[in-house]
């Protein structure tokens, strides 16, 4: 949400008057698509001249001219909502309990009241706009059996269109949250802003009519099971009655109404290109290129500038468009080029080249970090890769015997860029930070092995003091890497069984009787819901979207890796002070680790190799594609550095790993 900036001056000067820019322009368009409306509610194939000119007649009326004024606030509602609850980070649930908590979220409770409300509000704008037997809640009672000719009755289908616009309004909710249609995605081609409406409109039309016309189905089904318990409640409370010479409209024959459905699809599809045509208003304003100025004359206007910019961490907006910008700039702007390549005067430092490349630096460097951790999780979660019978005859001196699905060599240690200590007590401490299969030792799901590993035995367990099998120890080195210093119980010293278990701390006391029944309690009620289907369901991880989350925020490290290439690239005709060449090792040193990191990613058992086909929806779900997009762009960025500069890279001091790739890159057989 939106709340946490609204004081930030970007917020202030851009992003609200986008957000009005787009509001308004919605409620422009709304007296057209109003008009089309009440055409296509009254259209007559046998009387198509007098279709016409009522519907004329009508469009000038106080009905219509009022119900505009009411959908007009509607709009303004609605994109108050669309504004409060943008993100330009997906919100992925890994679990599917995750999923159910974030649809009963208390913010999304209100969401989805509001849009319940204001569907309502829109439905009684168009059963009054269509008019006959939906323009009044009430009527005049026509029984026979009514004794009171001046009895008023229940008018159903005023009812029914009112109920059904609360339905798509809450539908259109849920599907909003689950759907993340609060993502605000950047398109790959920038295209101007009257283009992109254009040609977007009618997958907004086409969309919202199939959604209209499978709510309508929904509404139905519910309304013939349910249907009598508002009827009643309106009757009872407006001492109203029910009009017994018409069909109830929760029977068959009620809703088998041709005419009935037709003007309950076109008022849904009314409803849902109007908000969303104020979804894609709103899409299109907020993701427009802002251009920075890369340095300012004034110190005061200093926080404004692209270098400083690039650097802020909140609103994540202003730093999605400075990477934006920043990517652009590195393409298409020689000029502004020139003064990333330019140095300070007086003093001659290259400070916007520095603080632009370093925070492009640092941001792949986080990725790598955890891309790092969670391949660590994962192989630590009790996963044990199977070894052949003639793997355990190599000796652990050999270099390709400690290489494995996780394994990270020496050589991803580059010059400037450190990538921490490799001891299993650092890889547990950044597991549980950036790992959605962080192994949780106390959970009925992990294993005997894991906690052996880990040194957590419970001394009540048969496992405690028990000496473990050759083979379990022989195993125990694969999981970590080469890199394990000689004091970790993991590498390939000879250690006896029961040294990996601790021994009782001198003087503790044991646990009492109760405490013991307590946790054998605890323990038999969790093998019982590990047992059950519906648990495991709810609580299992889902390694397709836990890969998905962890390359939620690619799209910035996309725009980085192409400004960082184009730059470096570009430099070898514009750079004049040799700026560039003084991080080009480190440059390199962290596309190369990124990409290797990426590469063993893919290999993981749960990734998925190939991007699943898109369905052309108007739903954006590009973020589902997001790692596959990094990984070609990590692979062009590599590739376009290495086209430009050729063999004069050879000259530039990498590790002999790197060396190694580069060389493949050089050849092009990467």
């Amino acid at each position: 949400m939106l709340s946490l900036g609204h004081d930030h001056w970007f917020i202030r000067k851009v992003v609200f008057w986008r957000a009005a820019a787009s509001i308004a322009w919605s409620v422009l368009l709304l007296p057209a698509s109003t008009a089309i409306f009440v055409l296509l509610s009254r259209f007559s194939v046998l009387h198509p001249i007098e279709w016409i000119t009522g519907s004329l007649n009508f469009l000038c009326g106080s009905y219509v001219i009022f119900s505009i004024v009411l959908l007009c606030l509607v709009v303004l509602i609605i994109g108050f909502f669309i504004l409060e609850f943008y993100t330009v980070v997906p919100s992925i649930p890994c679990t599917q309990i995750a999923l159910i908590g974030k649809v009963l979220h208390p913010q999304q409770f209100i969401h989805s009241l509001v849009h319940a409300v204001m569907g309502m509000l829109v439905s009684w704008c168009a059963a009054v706009m269509i008019g006959g037997r939906y323009q009044f809640l009430t009527t005049p009672c026509i029984a026979e059996e009514s004794a009171v000719a001046s009895s008023m009755c229940l008018n159903e289908y005023h009812l029914f269109f009112l109920l059904a616009g609360a339905f798509m309004g809450y539908s259109y909710s849920l599907l909003y949250v689950v759907g993340n249609m609060n993502y605000v995605s950047f398109p790959n081609i920038q295209q101007n802003k009257y283009l992109r409406f254009k040609g977007t409109l009618p997958l907004v039309i086409k969309h919202s009519a199939v959604q209209a016309l499978y709510s309508v189905r929904n509404y139905c089904i519910t309304y013939f099971f349910l249907g009598y318990i508002p009827r009643a409640w309106i009757c009872t409370t407006m001492n109203l009655q029910k009009d017994r010479a018409l069909h109830s409209l929760d029977t068959l024959t009620g809703l088998l109404d041709f005419s009935l459905l037709y003007h309950l699809w076109i008022s849904g599809t009314f409803l849902l290109v109007t908000w969303y045509m104020t979804w894609l208003l709103f899409r299109i304003y907020t993701t427009e290129v802002y251009c920075f100025p890369v340095q300012s004359s004034f110190s005061e206007d200093a926080h404004q500038c692209l270098p400083k910019v690039l650097s802020s961490k909140q609103p994540l907006i202003l730093k999605y468009l400075a990477l934006q910008d920043f990517a652009l700039l590195s393409q298409n702007s020689p000029s502004r080029r020139q003064e990333v390549f330019s140095l300070s005067q007086p003093g001659g430092h290259p400070h916007n080249w520095s603080a632009l490349s370093g925070e492009c630096l640092t941001i792949l460097n986080d990725l790598t970090q955890k891309l790092i951790a969670y391949q660590e999780a994962v192989s630590s979660n009790g996963r044990i890769k199977p070894q052949s019978v003639g793997s355990d005859k190599r000796p652990s001196s050999s270099g390709s015997s400690a290489t494995s699905l996780i394994e990270e060599p020496t050589s991803w240690q580059t010059p400037k860029v450190s990538m921490g200590p490799k001891t299993p007590g650092s890889v547990f401490l950044r597991s549980s930070v950036a790992s959605p299969f962080t192994p949780d030792l106390g959970s009925p799901f992990g294993s005997p092995a894991m906690k052996r590993l880990t040194g957590t035995l419970d001394p009540s367990s048969p496992w405690h003091g028990s000496v473990q099998s050759p083979h379990v120890m022989r195993r125990g080195p694969k999981l970590w890497t080469s890199s394990l210093g000689a004091e970790s119980p993991l590498n390939g010293s000879p250690q006896s069984g029961p040294a990996l278990v601790p021994s009782p701390v001198a003087g503790a006391q044991k646990p009492s009787i109760v405490s013991l029944w307590i946790q054998n309690r605890q323990e038999q009620v969790k093998n019982v819901l590990a047992k059950r289907v519906l648990i495991m369901y709810l609580f299992n991880k889902l390694p397709e979207a836990s890969s998905q989350a962890l390359f939620a925020e690619s799209q910035a490290h996309i725009w980085a890796l192409e400004g960082l290439s184009h730059l470096v690239a570009a430099s070898y005709t514009e750079d004049r002070f040799g700026v560039v060449q003084t991080t080009l090792p480190d440059i390199l040193g962290t596309m190369l680790t990124l990409q290797e990191a990426v590469d063993k990613h893919f290999k993981l058992p749960h990734a998925s190799s190939k991007p699943a086909r898109t369905s052309g929806s108007l739903v954006d779900t590009s973020y589902k594609t997001l790692r596959f997009a990094l990984r070609a762009s990590l692979k062009t960025a590599i590739y376009r550095i290495t086209t430009t500069f050729g063999e004069h890279l050879n000259a530039v001091q990498v590790s002999v790993e790197h060396r190694k790739k580069l060389q493949q890159f050089l050849e092009y057989k990467e």
